[in-house]
C-alpha cells in the first residue's frame, strides 16, 4: 500500500478495519447479540463485511427487512455494544496504517470518521493506545445520517477547518469509500488482506 499525504492538507481515517484490527471482534459481538435476541446464525460473515462502516441500528433494520424479523434496533445495538466492549483486549492496530498516522503527527491535521458510536470508538482508541493521535473524532452520534452518506466526512473536514477537496481518506469498507467519494475526497482503500492477516 502506497501511503502518502503529499498534496493534501488533512487526513481522515476510518477506525474499524482501517486503523484498528477489530472486525473479527465486531463480528463475534454481532453474533452474540443476535443470538441473545433469538436470531442466531442469520448474519453471515461475508454480509457483515459488506455492511462494514454502517451504523449498527441501520444494519438491524436491514436484517429485519431481509429476514422478516422484528428485532428492536436499540436493544440489539446495546447488546452488540456490550459484547464488543468485553473484547477490547483482543484489539490491535493495523501496523501500516498506524505507522502512517504516527508519521503525520504534528505535521498535518488528522481525524477519525467512523460509523461507530462515540462511547465504543473512544474505548477502542484507548485500548490500542492512540487516543491522543487525532485532532477530531467524528462518530455516528454526531451526524443525522451515517455512511454511505457523506455527512461524517464533511463534518470531519469542517471541524479540521480544511476543504473536503484537500482531505485524504483511508477506508476499508464499501460504504465508507462511497461516503468519502460523495464528500469529494480522495480515498485510499485499505485492502482486505490487512484486515484478515491476523485471523
Amino acid at each position: 500500500m502506497n501511503l502518502s499525504a503529499e498534496g493534501f492538507e488533512a487526513v481522515i481515517f476510518d477506525c474499524d478495519g482501517t486503523l484498528v484490527h477489530s472486525m473479527p471482534a465486531h463480528f463475534e459481538a454481532w453474533c452474540e447479540a443476535l443470538a441473545l435476541h433469538g436470531a442466531g446464525g442469520i448474519f453471515k460473515e461475508d454480509v457483515f463485511y459488506a455492511m462494514g462502516g454502517r451504523p449498527t441500528k441501520d444494519i438491524v433494520v436491514e436484517i429485519n427487512d431481509e429476514y422478516g424479523l422484528k428485532l428492536d434496533p436499540e436493544r440489539v445495538a446495546f447488546a452488540k455494544r456490550e459484547a464488543f466492549l468485553r473484547k477490547l483486549g483482543s484489539l490491535e492496530l493495523i501496523d501500516e496504517v498506524a505507522e502512517f498516522a504516527e508519521s503525520l503527527r504534528g505535521k498535518i491535521p488528522m481525524a477519525i470518521a467512523t460509523g461507530g458510536t462515540r462511547h465504543v470508538i473512544e474505548k477502542t482508541l484507548q485500548a490500542v493506545g492512540v487516543s491522543d493521535l487525532f485532532d477530531e473524532v467524528v462518530t455516528a452520534d454526531d451526524v443525522p445520517i451515517g455512511k454511505p452518506a457523506p455527512d461524517i466526512f464533511l463534518r470531519a473536514a469542517k471541524l479540521l477547518g480544511i476543504s473536503p477537496l484537500k482531505c485524504l481518506v483511508l477506508e476499508d469498507a464499501p460504504a465508507g469509500v462511497m461516503a468519502a467519494q460523495l464528500a469529494g475526497m480522495q480515498v485510499i482503500s485499505v485492502p482486505a488482506p490487512l484486515n484478515f492477516a491476523r485471523k
